[in-house]
């Protein structure tokens, strides 16, 4: 049985990033009500061996854009990661959800067996079918990032809860 691949990944992405832009409006606004400099957020790390909240974002924006590419077929946007407060990040998250928009379901439907090339730092390129690609290394890396975001968020003391991670139902 195949899977509507486009089902199963542009949406999935566009509402998690929803989610995320609330999260961090969220923290915006609890910085001001509390009375510090939002910034503070920016340096949050859940261990000193992990990135910054700032990666968090940038990585889950590359995940959801570039997955979305890929099982499309079609050049992967390239954007700089020079986000330095949580209105650039908002930004970006932003307009990674414009990107999505503009890929089709006839695109990305029919892409389960599309070979789907993940290339990496000085290493040989990840290969997959995009089906295996989709489900056990795109998605979950989505969520490791946006997960992560939440949990330095709702660590620093951001009134967010299970609901704000889900989101409300359509």
């Amino acid at each position: 049985m195949s899977m509507d691949m486009y089902a199963a990944t542009v949406p999935v992405f566009d509402r998690m990033l929803a989610n995320m832009q609330t999260w961090i409006r969220t923290a915006r606004d609890h910085a001001i009500a509390k009375g510090f400099d939002e910034s503070v957020y920016l340096t949050l790390r859940l261990a000193p061996d992990m990135l910054p909240l700032p990666r968090q974002v940038q990585i889950a924006s590359d995940a959801a854009k570039s997955g979305a590419a890929r099982l499309a077929g079609i050049e992967v946007p390239s954007w700089p990661d020079t986000e330095a407060s949580l209105e650039e990040l908002l930004q970006r998250i932003q307009k990674t959800r414009d990107f999505l928009k503009t890929v089709s379901a006839e695109q990305i439907n029919g892409s389960e067996t599309r070979a789907v090339s993940v290339p990496r730092r000085d290493k040989e390129p990840l290969q997959f079918q995009g089906q295996d690609f989709a489900r056990f290394f795109n998605l979950p890396n989505f969520y490791f990032h946006a997960t992560t975001l939440y949990a330095l968020l709702r660590h620093a003391g951001v009134p967010l809860g299970k609901m704000d991670f889900l989101g409300q139902p359509k």
